[in-house]
Protein backbone atom coordinates (compact mmCIF):
# COMPACT_ATOMS: atom_id res chain seq x y z
CA UNK A 1 0.00 0.00 0.00
CA UNK A 2 3.14 2.23 0.87
CA UNK A 3 4.48 1.67 -2.29
CA UNK A 4 1.27 2.58 -4.31
CA UNK A 5 1.19 5.44 -2.56
CA UNK A 6 4.76 6.80 -2.85
CA UNK A 7 4.35 5.47 -6.73
CA UNK A 8 1.33 7.42 -6.60
CA UNK A 9 2.87 10.71 -5.14
CA UNK A 10 6.30 10.11 -7.68
CA UNK A 11 3.55 10.40 -10.85
CA UNK A 12 2.10 13.28 -9.87
CA UNK A 13 5.36 15.26 -9.03
CA UNK A 14 6.29 14.18 -12.32
CA UNK A 15 3.12 15.28 -14.22
CA UNK A 16 3.30 18.62 -12.61
CA UNK A 17 6.64 19.35 -13.34
CA UNK A 18 5.84 18.37 -16.84
CA UNK A 19 3.04 20.24 -16.79
CA UNK A 20 5.35 23.19 -15.11
CA UNK A 21 8.08 23.22 -17.21
CA UNK A 22 5.23 23.19 -20.64
CA UNK A 23 4.12 25.75 -19.22
CA UNK A 24 7.39 27.92 -18.16
CA UNK A 25 8.60 27.01 -21.78
CA UNK A 26 5.23 28.80 -23.03
CA UNK A 27 5.90 31.74 -21.17
CA UNK A 28 9.56 32.00 -21.83
CA UNK A 29 10.35 31.58 -25.32
CA UNK A 30 13.90 31.77 -26.56
CA UNK A 31 14.85 35.07 -27.48
CA UNK A 32 17.24 36.00 -30.24
CA UNK A 33 20.78 37.36 -29.94
CA UNK A 34 20.15 40.40 -31.84
CA UNK A 35 17.28 41.01 -28.89
CA UNK A 36 19.36 40.30 -26.02
CA UNK A 37 22.16 42.70 -27.15
CA UNK A 38 19.51 44.84 -27.29
CA UNK A 39 17.88 44.18 -24.00
CA UNK A 40 21.42 44.09 -22.40
CA UNK A 41 21.97 47.96 -22.71
CA UNK A 42 18.32 49.03 -22.60
CA UNK A 43 17.64 47.44 -19.52
CA UNK A 44 19.94 49.86 -18.02
CA UNK A 45 19.52 53.10 -20.48
CA UNK A 46 15.13 52.51 -21.00
CA UNK A 47 13.98 50.65 -18.09
CA UNK A 48 10.56 51.44 -18.12
CA UNK A 49 10.44 50.40 -22.28
CA UNK A 50 11.97 46.92 -21.12
CA UNK A 51 9.73 46.28 -18.00
CA UNK A 52 6.60 47.16 -20.97
CA UNK A 53 8.19 44.86 -23.46
CA UNK A 54 8.43 42.01 -21.38
CA UNK A 55 4.90 42.51 -19.80
CA UNK A 56 3.97 42.12 -23.58
CA UNK A 57 2.34 39.22 -25.34
CA UNK A 58 5.27 39.68 -27.79
CA UNK A 59 7.66 38.67 -25.08
CA UNK A 60 5.74 35.65 -24.09
CA UNK A 61 5.17 33.84 -27.43
CA UNK A 62 6.51 33.57 -30.69
CA UNK A 63 5.19 33.92 -33.99
CA UNK A 64 5.13 29.54 -34.96
CA UNK A 65 3.61 29.28 -31.79
CA UNK A 66 0.60 32.06 -32.45
CA UNK A 67 -0.11 30.16 -35.85
CA UNK A 68 -0.59 26.88 -34.16
CA UNK A 69 -3.40 28.12 -32.68
CA UNK A 70 -7.02 27.72 -33.46
CA UNK A 71 -8.45 29.66 -36.63
CA UNK A 72 -10.46 31.84 -34.94
CA UNK A 73 -7.81 32.39 -31.59
CA UNK A 74 -5.15 33.52 -33.97
CA UNK A 75 -3.55 36.81 -33.90
CA UNK A 76 -1.22 36.42 -36.80
CA UNK A 77 -1.92 36.50 -40.35
CA UNK A 78 1.33 35.91 -41.62
CA UNK A 79 0.62 32.53 -42.62
CA UNK A 80 3.86 30.87 -44.24
CA UNK A 81 4.81 33.97 -44.98
CA UNK A 82 5.96 34.78 -41.56
CA UNK A 83 9.53 35.89 -41.56
CA UNK A 84 11.64 32.51 -41.04
CA UNK A 85 14.68 34.31 -39.49
CA UNK A 86 12.54 35.36 -36.35
CA UNK A 87 9.45 33.02 -36.63
CA UNK A 88 10.78 30.99 -33.54
CA UNK A 89 11.85 33.34 -31.08
CA UNK A 90 9.91 36.08 -28.90
CA UNK A 91 9.19 39.05 -31.38
CA UNK A 92 11.41 41.48 -29.31
CA UNK A 93 13.56 44.81 -29.82
CA UNK A 94 15.66 43.44 -33.00
CA UNK A 95 12.30 42.08 -34.64
CA UNK A 96 10.72 45.56 -34.96
CA UNK A 97 13.60 47.84 -35.02
CA UNK A 98 15.72 45.49 -37.45
CA UNK A 99 13.13 43.24 -38.62
CA UNK A 100 13.31 41.93 -42.58
CA UNK A 101 12.12 44.85 -44.07
CA UNK A 102 14.61 47.96 -45.45
CA UNK A 103 14.54 51.15 -43.86
CA UNK A 104 16.25 54.14 -45.59
CA UNK A 105 15.49 55.65 -42.33
CA UNK A 106 18.17 52.72 -40.76
CA UNK A 107 21.24 54.00 -39.17
CA UNK A 108 24.36 52.48 -37.07
CA UNK A 109 23.91 51.66 -33.43
CA UNK A 110 26.35 49.63 -31.77
CA UNK A 111 26.98 46.52 -34.34
CA UNK A 112 23.25 46.50 -35.90
CA UNK A 113 21.66 49.06 -38.50
CA UNK A 114 18.08 49.94 -36.65
CA UNK A 115 15.31 52.07 -37.40
CA UNK A 116 13.70 54.49 -34.76
CA UNK A 117 10.52 54.47 -36.51
CA UNK A 118 8.12 51.40 -36.47
CA UNK A 119 5.79 51.52 -38.86
CA UNK A 120 2.97 49.41 -40.29
CA UNK A 121 5.87 48.02 -43.19
CA UNK A 122 6.96 46.55 -39.70
CA UNK A 123 4.41 45.10 -38.59
CA UNK A 124 3.34 43.70 -41.75
CA UNK A 125 5.82 41.02 -40.99
CA UNK A 126 3.58 39.24 -39.14
CA UNK A 127 -0.04 41.21 -39.84
CA UNK A 128 -0.28 41.65 -43.42
CA UNK A 129 -3.59 41.15 -43.41
CA UNK A 130 -4.44 44.28 -40.49
CA UNK A 131 -1.97 46.46 -41.99
CA UNK A 132 -3.74 45.33 -45.56
CA UNK A 133 -7.11 46.76 -43.95
CA UNK A 134 -5.63 49.57 -42.30
CA UNK A 135 -4.78 51.58 -45.49
CA UNK A 136 -7.77 50.71 -46.82
CA UNK A 137 -9.40 52.75 -43.70
CA UNK A 138 -9.72 56.78 -43.83
CA UNK A 139 -7.78 57.18 -40.29
CA UNK A 140 -4.16 56.00 -42.56
CA UNK A 141 -4.98 59.01 -44.87
CA UNK A 142 -5.83 61.18 -42.17
CA UNK A 143 -2.88 63.46 -42.60
CA UNK A 144 -3.51 64.32 -46.42
CA UNK A 145 -7.31 63.98 -46.01
CA UNK A 146 -6.71 67.34 -43.86
CA UNK A 147 -3.37 68.84 -45.39
CA UNK A 148 -3.70 67.94 -48.87
CA UNK A 149 -7.40 69.24 -49.19
CA UNK A 150 -7.90 73.24 -49.41
CA UNK A 151 -10.62 73.73 -48.06
CA UNK A 152 -9.34 71.59 -44.59
CA UNK A 153 -6.04 73.26 -44.81
CA UNK A 154 -7.33 76.39 -44.83
CA UNK A 155 -9.55 75.45 -41.60
CA UNK A 156 -6.30 74.25 -39.88
CA UNK A 157 -4.63 77.51 -40.48
CA UNK A 158 -7.31 79.19 -39.18
CA UNK A 159 -7.55 77.53 -35.89
CA UNK A 160 -4.04 76.79 -35.34
CA UNK A 161 -3.16 80.15 -36.98
CA UNK A 162 -1.69 82.71 -34.14
CA UNK A 163 -3.46 86.23 -34.11
CA UNK A 164 -1.53 90.04 -33.22
CA UNK A 165 -3.40 93.04 -32.27
CA UNK A 166 -3.05 96.01 -34.38
CA UNK A 167 -4.69 99.21 -34.03
CA UNK A 168 -6.00 98.49 -37.46
CA UNK A 169 -7.41 95.13 -36.05
CA UNK A 170 -6.11 91.88 -35.30
CA UNK A 171 -3.77 90.39 -37.72
CA UNK A 172 -3.73 86.51 -38.53
CA UNK A 173 -0.30 84.09 -38.81
CA UNK A 174 -0.18 81.54 -40.18
CA UNK A 175 0.91 78.52 -37.44
CA UNK A 176 4.62 77.23 -36.89
CA UNK A 177 5.40 73.65 -37.68
CA UNK A 178 5.39 72.96 -34.14
CA UNK A 179 1.79 74.10 -33.30
CA UNK A 180 0.26 71.88 -36.12
CA UNK A 181 2.25 69.46 -34.38
CA UNK A 182 0.61 69.61 -31.03
CA UNK A 183 -2.73 70.21 -32.59
CA UNK A 184 -4.41 68.78 -35.45
CA UNK A 185 -1.76 66.64 -36.64
CA UNK A 186 -1.33 65.69 -33.23
CA UNK A 187 -4.05 62.95 -34.06
CA UNK A 188 -4.56 63.18 -37.94
CA UNK A 189 -0.78 62.58 -38.02
CA UNK A 190 2.28 64.29 -38.71
CA UNK A 191 4.75 63.96 -41.42
CA UNK A 192 8.23 62.49 -39.93
CA UNK A 193 11.70 63.00 -41.78
CA UNK A 194 15.13 63.27 -40.92
CA UNK A 195 16.62 66.88 -40.32
CA UNK A 196 19.95 65.66 -39.06
CA UNK A 197 21.76 63.99 -36.66
CA UNK A 198 23.03 64.60 -33.10
CA UNK A 199 25.42 62.96 -30.45
CA UNK A 200 24.11 61.95 -27.33
CA UNK A 201 26.62 61.35 -24.38
CA UNK A 202 25.57 58.49 -22.15
CA UNK A 203 27.09 56.01 -19.43
CA UNK A 204 27.59 53.47 -22.14
CA UNK A 205 29.15 55.87 -24.79
CA UNK A 206 28.60 58.40 -27.33
CA UNK A 207 26.55 57.63 -30.08
CA UNK A 208 24.61 59.41 -32.85
CA UNK A 209 20.79 59.14 -33.10
CA UNK A 210 19.39 61.11 -36.04
CA UNK A 211 17.08 64.33 -35.64
CA UNK A 212 13.36 64.01 -36.56
CA UNK A 213 11.02 66.43 -37.33
CA UNK A 214 7.62 66.24 -35.68
CA UNK A 215 8.92 63.43 -33.45
CA UNK A 216 7.44 62.16 -31.39
CA UNK A 217 3.74 61.45 -33.03
CA UNK A 218 1.71 58.60 -32.82
CA UNK A 219 -1.28 59.89 -35.17
CA UNK A 220 -3.29 57.59 -36.86
CA UNK A 221 -2.25 58.92 -40.43
CA UNK A 222 1.55 59.51 -39.63
CA UNK A 223 3.32 59.80 -42.72
CA UNK A 224 6.77 57.79 -41.74
CA UNK A 225 10.50 57.89 -42.86
CA UNK A 226 9.47 55.18 -44.99
CA UNK A 227 7.10 56.90 -46.56
CA UNK A 228 4.18 54.65 -45.37
CA UNK A 229 1.14 55.70 -43.35
CA UNK A 230 -0.49 54.92 -39.83
CA UNK A 231 0.97 54.06 -36.43
CA UNK A 232 -0.39 51.01 -35.13
CA UNK A 233 0.75 52.08 -31.68
CA UNK A 234 -2.16 54.74 -31.64
CA UNK A 235 -3.98 52.07 -30.52
CA UNK A 236 -1.49 49.49 -29.65
CA UNK A 237 0.47 51.65 -27.02
CA UNK A 238 4.04 50.62 -27.50
CA UNK A 239 5.99 49.05 -26.32
CA UNK A 240 3.20 46.30 -24.43
CA UNK A 241 1.49 46.30 -27.85
CA UNK A 242 -1.91 45.39 -25.40
CA UNK A 243 -4.82 43.89 -27.13
CA UNK A 244 -6.94 44.74 -24.06
CA UNK A 245 -5.83 47.99 -23.77
CA UNK A 246 -6.73 48.81 -27.65
CA UNK A 247 -9.96 47.32 -26.48
CA UNK A 248 -10.96 49.73 -24.32
CA UNK A 249 -13.05 53.59 -24.65
CA UNK A 250 -9.93 55.15 -22.95
CA UNK A 251 -7.51 54.46 -26.39
CA UNK A 252 -9.98 55.66 -28.64
CA UNK A 253 -11.01 58.91 -26.00
CA UNK A 254 -7.31 60.22 -26.63
CA UNK A 255 -8.61 61.55 -30.33
CA UNK A 256 -12.37 61.25 -29.75
CA UNK A 257 -13.15 63.05 -26.46
CA UNK A 258 -14.28 66.30 -28.62
CA UNK A 259 -15.74 68.39 -28.73
CA UNK A 260 -15.55 68.24 -32.35
CA UNK A 261 -15.54 64.63 -31.85
CA UNK A 262 -17.22 63.51 -28.59
CA UNK A 263 -17.56 59.67 -29.11
CA UNK A 264 -15.95 58.97 -25.44
CA UNK A 265 -18.18 61.55 -23.94
CA UNK A 266 -21.41 60.57 -25.12
CA UNK A 267 -19.81 57.30 -24.49
CA UNK A 268 -19.93 57.77 -21.03
CA UNK A 269 -23.54 58.69 -20.71
CA UNK A 270 -24.68 55.91 -22.54
CA UNK A 271 -26.45 53.12 -21.00
CA UNK A 272 -23.48 51.15 -22.52
CA UNK A 273 -20.38 53.62 -20.71
CA UNK A 274 -22.70 53.10 -17.76
CA UNK A 275 -22.95 48.97 -17.92
CA UNK A 276 -19.04 49.08 -18.89
CA UNK A 277 -17.94 52.00 -15.92
CA UNK A 278 -19.90 49.63 -13.21
CA UNK A 279 -19.33 46.23 -14.48
CA UNK A 280 -16.38 46.65 -16.72
CA UNK A 281 -13.45 45.74 -14.01
CA UNK A 282 -15.21 41.90 -14.52
CA UNK A 283 -15.00 41.49 -18.28
CA UNK A 284 -12.50 39.75 -20.27
CA UNK A 285 -10.40 42.20 -22.64
CA UNK A 286 -7.83 39.76 -23.77
CA UNK A 287 -9.68 36.90 -25.12
CA UNK A 288 -9.57 36.03 -28.74
CA UNK A 289 -12.23 35.97 -30.60
CA UNK A 290 -14.10 37.97 -28.20
CA UNK A 291 -17.82 36.74 -27.30
CA UNK A 292 -20.70 38.57 -26.59
CA UNK A 293 -22.41 38.07 -22.93
CA UNK A 294 -19.39 35.69 -22.01
CA UNK A 295 -16.43 38.06 -22.33
CA UNK A 296 -18.83 41.37 -22.04
CA UNK A 297 -21.81 42.31 -21.27
CA UNK A 298 -21.97 46.08 -23.24
CA UNK A 299 -19.61 47.16 -26.17
CA UNK A 300 -16.93 48.84 -26.65
CA UNK A 301 -15.81 51.05 -29.28
CA UNK A 302 -13.62 48.42 -30.66
CA UNK A 303 -16.91 45.54 -30.46
CA UNK A 304 -18.80 47.67 -32.39
CA UNK A 305 -16.17 48.81 -35.01
CA UNK A 306 -12.99 46.27 -34.72
CA UNK A 307 -13.02 43.45 -32.84
CA UNK A 308 -13.36 39.61 -34.06
CA UNK A 309 -16.69 38.90 -32.16
CA UNK A 310 -18.76 35.55 -31.68
CA UNK A 311 -21.43 34.18 -29.58
CA UNK A 312 -20.90 31.38 -26.37
CA UNK A 313 -21.63 29.16 -29.45
CA UNK A 314 -18.69 29.86 -31.61
CA UNK A 315 -20.68 31.60 -34.24
CA UNK A 316 -19.23 34.46 -35.90
CA UNK A 317 -21.08 37.83 -35.41
CA UNK A 318 -18.87 40.33 -36.49
CA UNK A 319 -15.46 39.44 -38.69
CA UNK A 320 -12.15 41.13 -37.37
CA UNK A 321 -11.42 44.39 -39.05
CA UNK A 322 -9.11 47.35 -39.37
CA UNK A 323 -10.53 49.04 -42.03
CA UNK A 324 -12.62 50.75 -39.33
CA UNK A 325 -15.74 52.01 -42.24
CA UNK A 326 -16.67 48.34 -42.65
CA UNK A 327 -19.19 48.43 -40.41
CA UNK A 328 -20.17 52.02 -41.29
CA UNK A 329 -22.44 53.62 -44.20
CA UNK A 330 -23.02 57.15 -43.42
CA UNK A 331 -20.56 59.27 -42.71
CA UNK A 332 -21.35 61.34 -39.50
CA UNK A 333 -18.81 63.97 -38.47
CA UNK A 334 -15.98 66.28 -40.24
CA UNK A 335 -17.91 67.45 -42.54
CA UNK A 336 -20.58 69.65 -42.99
CA UNK A 337 -23.04 67.67 -44.00
CA UNK A 338 -23.44 63.77 -42.70
CA UNK A 339 -23.66 61.80 -45.92
CA UNK A 340 -22.56 58.51 -47.95
CA UNK A 341 -19.47 57.00 -46.56
CA UNK A 342 -16.60 58.06 -48.97
CA UNK A 343 -15.54 54.91 -51.58
CA UNK A 344 -11.24 55.64 -51.23
CA UNK A 345 -9.84 56.73 -47.78
CA UNK A 346 -8.16 59.11 -49.53
CA UNK A 347 -11.05 62.37 -49.60
CA UNK A 348 -8.54 65.02 -50.81
CA UNK A 349 -9.52 63.36 -54.41
CA UNK A 350 -12.82 64.34 -54.18
CA UNK A 351 -14.89 66.78 -56.25
CA UNK A 352 -18.72 68.25 -56.03
CA UNK A 353 -20.59 69.90 -58.21
CA UNK A 354 -19.34 73.17 -56.85
CA UNK A 355 -15.64 71.78 -58.03
CA UNK A 356 -14.92 72.15 -53.98
CA UNK A 357 -13.06 68.99 -52.46
CA UNK A 358 -15.81 68.35 -50.39
CA UNK A 359 -18.24 65.45 -50.67
CA UNK A 360 -21.00 67.53 -51.09
CA UNK A 361 -21.93 70.79 -52.41
CA UNK A 362 -22.48 74.04 -49.48
CA UNK A 363 -26.64 73.28 -50.41
CA UNK A 364 -26.09 69.17 -49.57
CA UNK A 365 -26.07 67.47 -52.84
CA UNK A 366 -23.64 64.66 -52.48
CA UNK A 367 -20.88 64.02 -54.79
CA UNK A 368 -22.21 60.30 -55.74
CA UNK A 369 -19.20 59.87 -57.71
CA UNK A 370 -16.67 59.74 -54.91
CA UNK A 371 -19.14 57.49 -52.34
CA UNK A 372 -20.96 54.41 -51.47
CA UNK A 373 -24.68 53.71 -52.89
CA UNK A 374 -27.27 52.16 -51.06
CA UNK A 375 -26.57 48.95 -51.53
CA UNK A 376 -23.21 49.02 -50.01
CA UNK A 377 -24.91 51.21 -46.96
CA UNK A 378 -26.81 48.90 -45.87
CA UNK A 379 -24.53 45.72 -46.10
CA UNK A 380 -22.76 47.85 -43.46
CA UNK A 381 -25.69 48.86 -41.44
CA UNK A 382 -26.60 44.99 -41.38
CA UNK A 383 -22.53 44.18 -40.06
CA UNK A 384 -23.45 46.62 -37.04
CA UNK A 385 -26.94 45.64 -36.68
CA UNK A 386 -25.70 42.22 -35.82
CA UNK A 387 -23.17 43.21 -33.34
CA UNK A 388 -26.60 44.96 -31.67
CA UNK A 389 -28.39 42.06 -31.98
CA UNK A 390 -26.22 40.08 -29.78
CA UNK A 391 -27.22 42.13 -27.43
CA UNK A 392 -30.94 43.27 -28.29
CA UNK A 393 -34.23 42.24 -30.28
CA UNK A 394 -34.72 43.19 -33.91
CA UNK A 395 -37.32 45.94 -32.29
CA UNK A 396 -35.26 47.49 -30.37
CA UNK A 397 -32.41 47.49 -33.35
CA UNK A 398 -34.39 48.93 -36.02
CA UNK A 399 -36.11 51.70 -33.44
CA UNK A 400 -32.31 52.76 -33.12
CA UNK A 401 -31.62 53.11 -36.33
CA UNK A 402 -34.45 54.84 -37.29
CA UNK A 403 -34.37 57.36 -34.81
CA UNK A 404 -30.56 57.66 -36.22
CA UNK A 405 -31.42 58.03 -39.20
CA UNK A 406 -34.03 61.11 -38.51
CA UNK A 407 -31.07 62.91 -36.62
CA UNK A 408 -28.98 62.95 -39.67
CA UNK A 409 -31.74 64.70 -41.43
CA UNK A 410 -32.22 66.66 -38.69
CA UNK A 411 -29.07 68.07 -38.31
CA UNK A 412 -28.62 68.57 -42.20
CA UNK A 413 -31.72 70.85 -42.36
CA UNK A 414 -30.12 72.56 -39.35
CA UNK A 415 -26.65 72.87 -40.65
CA UNK A 416 -28.42 73.67 -44.35
CA UNK A 417 -30.41 76.83 -42.97
CA UNK A 418 -26.82 77.83 -40.93
CA UNK A 419 -25.09 77.97 -44.49
CA UNK A 420 -27.60 79.63 -46.54
CA UNK A 421 -27.70 82.07 -43.47
CA UNK A 422 -23.84 82.85 -44.10
CA UNK A 423 -24.51 82.63 -47.76
CA UNK A 424 -27.28 85.52 -47.97
CA UNK A 425 -24.40 87.38 -45.82
CA UNK A 426 -21.91 86.50 -48.46
CA UNK A 427 -24.18 87.85 -50.75
CA UNK A 428 -24.98 91.09 -49.16
CA UNK A 429 -21.30 91.66 -49.08
CA UNK A 430 -21.49 91.64 -45.05
CA UNK A 431 -18.80 88.39 -45.19
CA UNK A 432 -16.08 87.99 -47.46
CA UNK A 433 -16.26 84.29 -48.92
CA UNK A 434 -15.39 81.91 -51.64
CA UNK A 435 -16.45 84.07 -53.99
CA UNK A 436 -13.90 87.23 -53.33
CA UNK A 437 -10.95 84.61 -52.87
CA UNK A 438 -11.47 84.52 -49.78
CA UNK A 439 -11.25 82.67 -46.16
CA UNK A 440 -14.49 80.29 -45.12
CA UNK A 441 -13.30 80.47 -41.51
CA UNK A 442 -11.81 83.52 -41.02
CA UNK A 443 -14.85 86.05 -39.68
CA UNK A 444 -17.02 85.56 -36.67
CA UNK A 445 -20.13 84.91 -38.82
CA UNK A 446 -17.94 81.92 -40.74
CA UNK A 447 -16.94 80.62 -37.46
CA UNK A 448 -20.20 80.84 -36.08
CA UNK A 449 -21.31 78.65 -39.43
CA UNK A 450 -18.12 75.96 -38.85
CA UNK A 451 -18.93 75.61 -35.27
CA UNK A 452 -22.53 74.12 -36.51
CA UNK A 453 -21.62 71.38 -38.25
CA UNK A 454 -18.16 70.48 -36.75
CA UNK A 455 -19.20 70.73 -33.14
CA UNK A 456 -22.52 70.63 -32.81
CA UNK A 457 -23.88 68.60 -35.52
CA UNK A 458 -21.61 66.54 -34.95
CA UNK A 459 -22.79 65.79 -31.44
CA UNK A 460 -26.10 65.65 -31.61
CA UNK A 461 -25.19 62.39 -34.63
CA UNK A 462 -22.85 60.71 -32.11
CA UNK A 463 -25.38 61.27 -29.28
CA UNK A 464 -28.07 59.40 -31.40
CA UNK A 465 -25.88 56.50 -32.83
CA UNK A 466 -24.20 55.57 -29.27
CA UNK A 467 -27.36 55.79 -27.65
CA UNK A 468 -26.12 58.98 -25.55
CA UNK A 469 -29.28 60.94 -26.52
CA UNK A 470 -28.96 63.62 -23.35
CA UNK A 471 -25.22 64.99 -24.36
CA UNK A 472 -26.79 66.03 -27.51
CA UNK A 473 -29.38 67.77 -26.16
CA UNK A 474 -28.59 70.49 -23.95
CA UNK A 475 -24.99 69.63 -22.93
CA UNK A 476 -23.74 70.40 -26.04
CA UNK A 477 -25.88 70.15 -28.95
CA UNK A 478 -29.69 70.96 -30.19
CA UNK A 479 -29.82 73.80 -27.31
CA UNK A 480 -26.42 75.31 -29.27
CA UNK A 481 -27.05 74.41 -32.58
CA UNK A 482 -30.49 76.30 -32.61
CA UNK A 483 -29.34 79.06 -30.19
CA UNK A 484 -26.72 79.58 -32.74
CA UNK A 485 -28.44 79.97 -35.82
CA UNK A 486 -30.49 82.34 -34.44
CA UNK A 487 -27.43 84.72 -33.49
CA UNK A 488 -26.45 84.34 -37.06
CA UNK A 489 -29.71 85.51 -38.28
CA UNK A 490 -29.90 88.39 -35.73
CA UNK A 491 -26.39 89.32 -37.12
CA UNK A 492 -27.53 89.06 -40.64
CA UNK A 493 -30.68 91.44 -39.83
CA UNK A 494 -28.66 93.82 -37.94
CA UNK A 495 -25.88 94.24 -40.91
CA UNK A 496 -23.31 93.49 -38.81
CA UNK A 497 -20.81 90.06 -38.75
CA UNK A 498 -18.07 91.64 -36.53
CA UNK A 499 -19.79 90.84 -33.23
Amino acid sequence: MKRCLLLGCLLLFVFGFCVNSALAAEQSPPISEATQSCLDCHSEATPGIVAGWEKSAHARTTVARGLKRPELEQRVSAGDKAPEEFKNFAVGCAECHIGTVEHPDAFQHDEFMVHTVVSPRDCAQCHPKEVSQYAENIMSQAHGNLMNNPVYLDLVKQVAGRFKFKPSGLAHTPPLDMDLADSCLYCHGAKVEQKGVRKVVTDLGEFEFPVWSNWPNHGVGRINPDKSKGSCAACHSRHTFSIEMARKPATCSECHKGPDVPAYKVYEVSKHGNLYKSLGHKWNFKSVPWVAGKDYNAPTCAACHISLVTDPAGNVVAKRTHRMNDRLGNRLLGLIYAHSHPKSPDTSIIKNADNLPLPTTLSGQEAEKFLIGEKEKQKRREAMSGICLSCHASGWVEGHFARLDNTIDYTNQMVKASTQTLAKAWEKGQVKGLDQKDSMFNESLERLWAGQWLIYANNIRLAAAMAGADYGTFADGRWQLSNRLLEMQKRLDQGSTKK
